[in-house]
C-alpha cells in the first residue's frame, strides 16, 4: 500500500517493485520535516507520484539500496534513479518537471535563497538540541533565546524585503524549504518563539492558506504524542494514529 498516510514499511518487509512508468516514488515518513519538503514541492508542482513510508525506528534493510544513510526523503524514478537529501529532491523535481518553478530565475536571487537555507539549516539543529533538552528536563532558557534570535534574522529579511513571502508576492522554495520546521513550533512550545516577529507571523497565516501546506498538515497534538514514542525510540512512533 502506498499514499501519505500508509503504514511503513519495517524490517522483514520486501522491497516494492519498480515505479511504475509515468510515476515518480518518495519514500518518506510521515512526521519527518526534511521529507515534508519533498512531499509539498511534489503537491505545489501538481506531480504524480506515489509515496512509500519508512519506519526510520527499523528499517527494513534493502532501503539502505535506496540511499546509503539510511534517511528519508528518497526519490525514486521509473529508470530506477535514485535522488536524496531534502534539499536535493526538491530541487531535482523542480527542474525535472514542467509547472511553476519555485526556484528563482535571476541568478543572485537563486544564490540568495540557498545563503538562506544555509543560515535556516543551523536553526533546526537548535530545535533538535531544543527538543533533546525538553526530553531530558534541563533549562532550555538559552537554546529558546538562540532560536528567538535566529528567527529575528528571518523576520529581518522579510521587512527588508517588504513582501509575504521570501520569494516575493508568491510562494517559492525557500517559502517550502521552512515551513515543515515552522508549522511544528506550536507542538515543540516555541510558539512563543514568535511573539516579537510580526512579518513570521504573517508569514505563517498565509502559508497555511497553501494547498501543498494544508494537504501536508499534522496536528499539533498528534504530533506531540508521536514525539513521545519516537524519543522512546518506539517502533510504533512512526505509524501513530494509523
Amino acid at each position: 500500500m502506498s499514499g501519505d498516510h500508509s503504514r511503513s514499511l519495517a524490517k522483514g518487509s520486501a522491497a516494492p517493485g519498480p515505479v511504475p512508468e509515468g510515476l515518480i516514488r518518495l519514500y518518506s515518513m510521515r512526521f519527518c520535516p526534511f521529507a515534508q519538503r519533498t512531499r509539498l514541492v511534489l503537491r505545489a508542482k501538481g506531480i504524480s507520484h506515489e509515496v512509500i513510508n519508512i519506519n526510520l525506528k527499523n528499517k527494513p534493510d534493502w532501503f539502505f539500496e535506496k540511499n546509503p544513510f539510511g534517511l528519508v526523503p528518497v526519490l525514486e524514478t521509473s529508470k530506477g534513479q535514485l535522488i536524496y537529501e531534502s534539499p536535493i529532491t526538491c530541487e531535482y523535481l523542480d527542474e525535472a518537471f514542467p509547472g511553476k518553478k519555485l526556484m528563482p530565475s535571476d541568478p543572485y536571487e537563486r544564490a540568495l535563497q540557498k545563503m538562506l537555507l544555509e543560515h535556516f539549516s543551523k536553526l533546526t539543529s537548535i530545535v533538535f538540541k531544543h527538543i533533546m533538552a525538553v526530553k531530558e528536563g534541563q533549562d532550555t532558557t538559552a537554546l529558546k533565546a538562540e532560536i528567538a534570535e535566529k528567527l529575528d534574522k528571518f523576520e529581518e529579511i522579510l521587512s527588508k524585503r517588504n513582501t509575504v513571502f521570501y520569494g516575493g508576492d508568491s510562494i517559492s522554495m525557500l517559502d517550502y524549504m521552512m515551513w515543515p520546521w515552522f508549522e511544528r513550533l506550536e507542538a515543540l512550545q516555541l510558539k512563543d518563539s514568535l511573539s516579537h516577529t510580526p512579518k513570521l507571523q504573517h508569514w505563517m497565516e498565509a502559508m497555511k492558506e497553501d494547498p501543498a501546506v494544508k494537504a501536508t498538515m499534522t496536528d499539533p497534538q498528534i504530533y506531540k504524542d508521536y514525539l513521545q514514542l519516537y524519543l522512546k525510540n518506539s517502533p510504533e512512533a512512526c505509524d501513530y494514529g494509523l
